[in-house]
C-alpha cells in the first residue's frame, strides 16, 4: 500500500469521539481486523482532510474507522477493527458500565 500523507495520530479524533463515547477512545486498545495488530487507538493514523474522519492502522495502513457528521446525525463505521478494550479502573461507579450477568 502506499503511504498516505497529512495525517495525525489518534489523539486528533479525540474531540469528535468524545461527542459520542463518555470514556476517552484513544487510551482503548484495539485490534485490527486486517493484520491483526494490536494498538492503543491513539497510535492509528488520523486524517482530517475528507468530508470527514478516516483512522488508518498504524501498521498496514487499512482504515480502522470512519465517522462522517451529516446535520443533525453521526454515521460511525467501525469495521475495521475487531475490538476495543477499554481500563476503566478509574471510572467513579456511576460511569462504569453494568456488569454482564
Amino acid at each position: 500500500m502506499t503511504a498516505h500523507a497529512n495525517y495525525l495520530d489518534g489523539n486528533a479524533a479525540a474531540g469528535e469521539l468524545s461527542r459520542i463515547f463518555a470514556i476517552d477512545v484513544t487510551s482503548a486498545e484495539g485490534k485490527c481486523a486486517h493484520c491483526g495488530t494490536i494498538k492503543r487507538f491513539a497510535d492509528a493514523q488520523i486524517y482530517m482532510d475528507a468530508p470527514g474522519l478516516v483512522a488508518r492502522c498504524v501498521a498496514c495502513e487499512h482504515v480502522l474507522l470512519r465517522l462522517v457528521n451529516i446535520r443533525q446525525r453521526t454515521l460511525l463505521d467501525v469495521r475495521g477493527i475487531t475490538y476495543l478494550s477499554f481500563d476503566t479502573s478509574a471510572l467513579s461507579d456511576s460511569a462504569k458500565p453494568a456488569d454482564s450477568a
